[in-house]
């Protein structure tokens, strides 16, 4: 990942290519459609650094409620312990 915006955590365009499929589709809210999924996944990791507090999540990333919510039911779904089974597949694979 390489940093940018300051404290920003951007993936590369590559980067996205190979984990944004391993991401479920979300759908909008009523009649809202549903928010950049990049944006909210970069939000996720941007929290991952040490004391990163969710309502100091830049607003670059969408409303941090948002982005809260939609981490809480990615983690409830198993999302992120199926894409590091599949990351550590590939990696596997590639060696």
């Amino acid at each position: 990942m390489e940093a940018a915006f300051g404290e920003r955590i951007a993936l590369t365009d590559d980067e996205w290519a190979l984990i944004g499929p391993l991401l479920p589709a979300e759908r909008g809210r009523g009649c809202r459609p549903a928010q950049d999924g990049r944006r909210y996944f970069e939000g996720m990791m941007w929290m991952a650094r040490p004391g990163a507090q969710w309502r100091h999540l830049p607003d670059e990333f969408g409303k941090w409620k948002s982005v809260f919510r939609r981490y809480r039911r990615w983690v409830e779904a198993g999302v992120f312990e199926a894409m590091l089974e599949i990351l550590a597949e590939l990696v596997e694979h590639d060696r």
